[in-house]
């Protein structure tokens, strides 16, 4: 049986990194804690980002992060407030640099002697393993989808060395499950979100609908929502699908559009800053991103962080019924959840939204109020509070906005 965190309280004190701060126990020293990922900031991405916020949000815990050197890293760095060790290895193939990660990572903490590791890859498993071995160090390890069916072995490894777990939907956990892991040390926390400063909505000429997704995964849905443009056209015929982010599936997705007959209706944007993205948040009247389980044994969506950033700006979601999204977005609450593969349902729900604006706006203010409970913050705190029981302080967050955890 896992350990699932439904809902972590709503803070009403937000800021513009997500909430208040996980507060340190007042009544423990800070230990040292060793933060391994391969994905970090300043690159774009859902574990990138998880990555960061904890890494600054673990307040009770002095946080080294151990990750790869990539461009613009110096930079970032120098104004991002968390102690980064790089692992610089060039043009090397992925395999070398995740192999020189896991040495960086074991004589790093030879040298810093953390009382914790938080692996937030699997591919970082192996230095946490040998970490706790060389040091006493309790492993905790991160999971989130689409790396369980790719590397099933790795997978049960890492989850068999660490002393806890971490999955951030209950669609993670059924993977993890199916490579013969035991959930029993499994805890469901889901990703945050940044709650912005402003959130009012900005005008825009036309109805529209934003994707933000990068153009790499057939799974996300871009050609079902293709084929369902042209239908909700038909009902909102002056409607705009503005696609945000970029990747290998663009010239296929533009020639579809062609042959949709829907070219004009729909605006590539590419890859934007955050700032941007949030901007097309704004304008918009809802997010669709229909998300399906691409089969051949591959896995789908973990969570969907988008649903969320779409959220916070008062925005409902058309989402599919399958996977992590079943955790990301309440149905008929914050969005309404549709069959993913079907162009119908999901042109059907995109229409709905655009056509009655009672219920666009009835769904948007709950989800505005939902994700409020998805703080980085809030989700810092809950992640702070499992790693300290592995050190034998366990400490109420109660007090501190987040909800225990209960029997799932």
């Amino acid at each position: 049986m896992f350990r699932r965190v439904s809902q972590l309280e709503s803070s009403t004190e937000g800021t513009a990194a997500g909430g208040r701060a996980a507060a340190a126990p007042e009544d423990v020293p800070r230990r040292r804690l060793l933060l391994l990922s391969p994905d970090f900031p300043p690159r774009h991405g859902g574990i990138q980002l998880l990555s960061h916020r904890l890494a600054a949000g673990l307040t009770a815990f002095e946080t080294t992060v151990v990750t790869m050197d990539v461009p613009g890293a110096e930079q970032f760095d120098q104004s991002s407030g968390v102690a980064t060790r790089r692992v610089r290895g060039g043009r090397a193939p992925r395999t070398a640099l995740i192999a020189a990660l896991n040495a960086v990572a074991l004589r790093e903490a030879m040298r810093r002697r953390p009382a914790l590791t938080l692996s937030a890859h699997i591919v970082a498993s192996p230095a946490a393993a040998a970490i706790e071995r060389a040091l006493g160090a309790p492993a905790v390890q991160y999971f989130y989808a689409k790396e369980i069916p790719d590397k099933p072995r790795l997978a049960a490894f890492a989850a068999r060395h660490a002393r806890a777990s971490i999955s951030i939907s209950g669609y993670t956990s059924q993977l993890l499950a199916a490579t013969g892991a035991s959930l029993a040390d499994v805890h469901v926390i889901p990703p945050g979100v940044d709650l912005p400063a402003d959130t009012a909505p900005l005008p825009w000429q036309r109805p529209a609908f934003v994707t933000v997704a990068r153009l790499r995964d057939r799974y996300k849905g871009h050609d079902v929502l293709m084929r369902a443009l042209a239908i909700v056209r038909e009902h909102v015929p002056d409607v705009e699908w503005v696609v945000v982010g970029d990747g290998p599936l663009r010239g296929e997705l533009e020639e579809l559009a062609r042959a949709e007959g829907v070219a004009e209706a729909v605006r590539f944007v590419g890859e934007v800053s955050d700032r941007e993205r949030d901007l097309w948040l704004r304008r918009c009247d809802l997010l669709a991103m229909p998300s399906r389980l691409p089969g051949g044994g591959r896995a789908g969506d973990g969570f969907g962080i988008a649903y969320l950033e779409a959220a916070v700006y008062g925005k409902p979601v058309v989402a599919g019924n399958v996977g992590g999204p079943l955790d990301a977005v309440a149905d008929e609450e914050s969005g309404l959840l549709v069959d993913p593969s079907d162009p119908s349902a999901v042109a059907a729900a995109i229409t709905r939204l655009l056509k009655d604006r009672d219920l666009a706006r009835r769904l948007g203010g709950a989800a505005a109020i939902r994700a409020r409970s998805f703080s980085w913050a809030l989700v810092a705190a809950r992640v702070q509070e499992l790693l300290l029981e592995q050190l034998g302080t366990r400490r109420s967050m109660a007090s501190d906005g987040a909800a225990g955890a209960v029997d799932s």
